[in-house]
């Protein structure tokens, strides 16, 4: 149920905190590298996961078994302060706390299914949530970032932060 509402929850959030938001130069100066390594770190990981057909444990997924998610509570946490606003934290934070442990516990479940045999060695190696940094091959695809669609968080970060510069100077 939650998973399928995720998505449109968060744009109708985005839309309430984008009116809400009364940024300054000081808060986006804090927010945007928060947000910034949120979406890097997406970026990173779609870049080499291959949903459904393979475990994925190179890149960031040899950090963090959610890295996707990592990188959108960061990001969230960066339009929270950028925000200026604490309704528009609580509305970009407190949901994610707790739609993501439920999505998570879901996916953890079908990729045990899944990949029975590995699955639970991963677990053993990689936190759920908070990374544990080591190194790792990491064969990032730009082929593979295009096919998981995460150019629309990019798009959405540059939207979004246009409209926050935008809120700063004009208001």
């Amino acid at each position: 149920m939650i998973q399928r509402f995720r998505v449109p929850l968060g744009f109708l959030i985005a839309a309430v905190v984008i009116y809400l938001a009364h940024p300054t130069g000081t808060l986006l100066l804090l927010g945007v590298p928060i947000a910034l390594a949120g979406a890097v770190l997406r970026a990173l990981a779609a870049g080499v996961i291959r949903k459904d057909s393979v475990l994925t444990t190179s890149g960031p997924y040899a950090w963090t078994r959610n890295p996707l998610y990592l990188g959108s509570f960061l990001l969230g946490v960066g339009f929270a302060i950028m925000s200026g606003s604490w309704i528009a934290a609580v509305l970009i934070v407190v949901p994610g706390c707790f739609i993501y442990p439920h999505v998570i516990r879901r996916e953890e479940a079908h990729l045990a299914r899944l990949f029975p045999d590995t699955f639970s060695a991963y677990c053993d190696r990689v936190p759920r949530f908070i990374p544990h940094f080591r190194q790792s091959s990491h064969f990032f695809s730009s082929q593979q970032y295009f096919a998981n669609r995460e150019y629309n968080t990019a798009l959405g970060f540059a939207a979004i932060l246009g409209i926050f510069v935008w809120k700063w100077l004009l208001f």
